[in-house]
């Protein structure tokens, strides 16, 4: 049987990776200004300058149902099954959208990440492994969603000027924050971000302190893979990342840079580092 693996443009898997294990992708849309784009038409770069000048965030469009049947019926003319990968239900509509459409699709199962970003990426490198040894759509669905619960999803900010305008953060907090330059750790929990940390100093500092902190909370890592990702970030920023990664004994680590959607509400400087926490206690 051919299963196609599928996500939404918020995996944040770099050309190369979604080549390589064959996942398919449909696209979010988002407005900036009049103009309505597909994720990955403009660099995150053109976000954070639009952003800069005009002091407004873009605005994320959900996938509708019709959109998706579309979608999962079109890749039903090359594969014989569809095993997809959402963006968390706790973070849009779409999610949803996609799990109605799969009903009235043949042989497509839905997903429900509780995650976002490379997150989703894991999921969907597992699953097309999983595919890989042969079982069966229904199977790997069944292997996937075991793991949601397993993902280390996290971030550290630069700015909170992208969450206050989303609404993620009030403006006393925002003022608060921003007085004493603190970097807040933003991470994925029950599907939705939260933050929960919050560190200062320089960037390189705060991404090392952040990686340190991270990896003792959640210390039973799958140390086959790992992703830094991210939306800008300076040299010293992901050579922090990588040392401590190295450090702790990961196999892969896979540097990735957070697509449009993503980077809209997070800003610039935003790093993080994703990874199953699954592995085996020493």
């Amino acid at each position: 049987m051919k299963i196609a693996i599928s996500v939404e443009s918020t995996n944040d898997l770099s050309k190369e990776l979604l080549s390589k294990y064959d996942i398919k992708v449909i696209p979010y849309q988002f407005v900036l200004g009049n103009d309505l784009y597909k994720d990955g038409e403009i660099t995150t770069e053109e976000i954070f300058n639009y952003v800069d000048t005009n002091g407004v965030l873009p605005k994320t469009n959900a996938l509708n149902e019709f959109e998706y049947t579309e979608y999962f019926e079109s890749l039903l003319t090359e594969y014989d099954a569809i095993v997809h990968i959402s963006l968390s239900s706790g973070l849009t509509s779409s999610t949803q959208n996609a799990i109605n459409a799969s009903k009235n699709v043949k042989n497509t199962f839905v997903i429900d990440s509780l995650s976002l970003s490379t997150g989703i990426g894991l999921l969907a490198i597992y699953a097309r492994e999983l595919a890989d040894a042969g079982e069966d759509a229904k199977t790997i669905a069944e292997k996937v969603n075991e793991r949601v619960s397993k993902l280390q999803v996290s971030f550290v900010i630069e700015r909170l000027d992208y969450l206050f305008k989303g609404g993620r953060c009030n403006s006393l907090q925002f003022f608060g924050a921003n007085l004493l330059k603190l970097r807040p750790r933003i991470i994925v929990k029950d599907g939705k971000m939260s933050a929960d940390k919050k560190y200062r100093g320089n960037m390189e500092k705060v991404v090392s302190k952040y990686c340190e902190e991270t990896l003792y909370e959640f210390n039973t890592p799958d140390f086959d893979k790992v992703f830094i990702t991210y939306t800008t970030a300076t040299p010293e920023m992901v050579g922090a990342a990588k040392k401590a990664l190295e450090d702790a004994g990961f196999k892969n680590i896979y540097e990735t840079h957070a697509g449009c959607t993503i980077a809209s509400h997070c800003g610039g400087n935003t790093l993080g580092i994703l990874y199953f926490n699954d592995g085996k206690a020493e």
